[in-house]
């Protein structure tokens, strides 16, 4: 029994040893509000070229692949000279750029595919390059500033003989002062 009790003290005793001291109590931490002008942002210096601007209407748009003035041609379907919706918006900016600019004057010159007789081609060229100079005019250019000539199939852009090719061929073609 002695020996009970003393494996009893024991054990207490080193129970006692293990046990940590209660904790201090803790007291909540402190919050800090801020407001934004509390808070520096600062953005990493990128080198950026500024891209130059262009008038719409100066006559370096022409030349300048980002503005709608550098198209320059309308494509017709097979015997057509009726002008597409697609377009529109290119004769409607040539059409607005001409009517700004009143010195500038526009050739239109239309052109035909091989196929058909040299007398049709001839007529049928003359009426595409009329049906664009008649759009442009209905848009507000002035008709002293245009003059519509064919070329009928003696000037292609492509010489293979498939129908992509000679719908590359059936165009008007707009050319400003100092281009024809």
């Amino acid at each position: 029994m002695r020996n009970i009790y003393l494996i009893s003290a024991i054990t207490v005793l080193l129970a006692a040893c293990g046990s940590q001291p209660p904790a201090p109590e803790q007291t909540p931490a402190e919050v800090k509000t801020s407001t934004p002008t509390d808070v520096v942002v600062t953005k990493p210096v990128v080198n950026v070229v500024p891209q130059p601007t262009f008038d719409a209407m100066s006559v370096a748009a022409l030349k300048d692949p980002r503005s709608p003035l550098s198209k320059r041609m309308v494509y017709f379907d097979l015997d057509s000279y009726v002008v597409k919706d697609e377009f529109q918006s290119t004769l409607a900016a040539h059409s607005k750029f001409l009517a700004a600019n009143a010195k500038m004057k526009m050739l239109i010159q239309g052109n035909s595919d091989e196929r058909g007789s040299r007398e049709y081609n001839l007529a049928l060229a003359q009426k595409r390059a009329d049906a664009v100079k008649k759009s442009l005019a209905l848009m507000g250019a002035k008709e002293d500033q245009m003059e519509a000539v064919s070329l009928g199939e003696e000037k292609p852009v492509c010489t293979d003989q498939n129908e992509e090719c000679w719908s590359k061929n059936r165009r008007g073609e707009m050319l400003y002062n100092g281009e024809y």
